[in-house]
């Protein structure tokens, strides 16, 4: 028979033990878990982050970083913080909402806790408005609960069918709490090449007035898209009560890429891949781009969205 005293203290090890293992800080370092209450983005990473790794980009950069931060280092915000970004492909929206999904949560667009919608594969049919907009609504509501800093991203905003994303609108509103959950620490991204036309003229507008691309401001950009975008049939955003209600934070432009850009994009990927950095590689895949004004070949009308594949063939040199 076992002593009394061997008892006790068996029973205290296996207790301590198991407060141990339980503590948030050991079992979180094995098990994915929400952000705690409070914690904030570490700004100098978001940062540097944005700086080594988006290009051609200042306005979406500076308004990003700033509304991001703001919004992490509220304790109490009045409603979800929610961005539209758009531009053509290629630019770097999906690159930044990546970003950003990282610095939420650590493991990026793996996280349970990011969730990720593309339009053409989440909601096909157009016969089905009413059900997508049920499943979305239950979709949102039982993340949210599970973890409040949920990162939700629509991807292929343009793609979408009128109506399907007025579902989620009670969920950004000024609402302190919708049917008992709190979506006020979510963060809600769009991504849209709708707007993109818009965009680009402006650019070309401010090279041919012989203006520097960093000169051009939010302000420059923000109300055209608005009022293009809300008034685009061919958006998913058409008419919806998310704009009409102002409750996206910020309409974010997305520059077309020079070609001083896309060989910053074919130098990160070269070192992505564990090369030493070769100009004349550089300027081969950089030719190889397609440009326009066809004229003046100032923006690559595919951003940096082919780098990858055309560097390949290089990968023999």
């Amino acid at each position: 028979a076992l002593e009394p005293l061997s008892v006790g203290l068996a029973i205290g090890v296996a207790s301590a033990l198991t407060g141990y293992l339980s503590h948030p800080r050991f079992y979180c370092s094995y098990v994915e878990c929400c952000p705690r209450a409070g914690q904030r983005l570490n700004a100098t990473a978001l940062k540097a982050q944005l700086d080594n790794r988006l290009f051609g980009q200042h306005l979406a950069k500076d308004v990003v970083l700033k509304a991001v931060l703001g919004f992490s280092n509220n304790p109490s915000p009045k409603k979800p913080l929610m961005l539209s970004l758009h531009g053509w492909a290629g630019t770097g929206k999906n690159f930044l909402s990546q970003i950003l999904a990282e610095q939420v949560h650590p493991a990026g667009l793996r996280s349970k806790f990011v969730h990720l919608f593309l339009a053409t594969l989440h909601f096909p049919h157009h016969d089905q408005v009413k059900l997508y907009k049920e499943q979305l609504q239950n979709w949102i509501r039982g993340n949210v609960s599970a973890c409040p800093s949920s990162v939700f991203i629509f991807d292929e905003m343009d793609k979408m069918h009128p109506g399907v994303i007025d579902a989620i609108k009670p969920f950004l509103d000024y609402y302190e709490e919708v049917d008992g959950v709190s979506y006020r620490k979510a963060i809600f991204i769009f991504l849209s090449n709708a707007g993109g036309d818009l965009i680009n003229k402006a650019a070309l507008d401010f090279w041919s007035s012989g203006k520097r691309r960093e000169d051009i401001q939010l302000k420059d950009l923000e109300p055209l898209l608005s009022v293009g975008v809300f008034n685009n049939k061919n958006s998913g955003l058409w008419h919806s009560s998310i704009i009409d209600r102002n409750l996206i934070d910020y309409f974010v432009p997305f520059l077309p890429l020079e070609q001083r850009h896309v060989k910053m994009c074919v130098r990160a990927e070269m070192t992505a891949r564990g090369y030493a950095v070769d100009e004349e590689i550089v300027q081969a895949v950089a030719d190889e781009m397609t440009y326009f004004p066809k004229d003046q070949k100032i923006y690559s009308d595919k951003g940096c969205k082919t780098v990858q594949a055309k560097l390949d063939i290089h990968e023999d040199l």
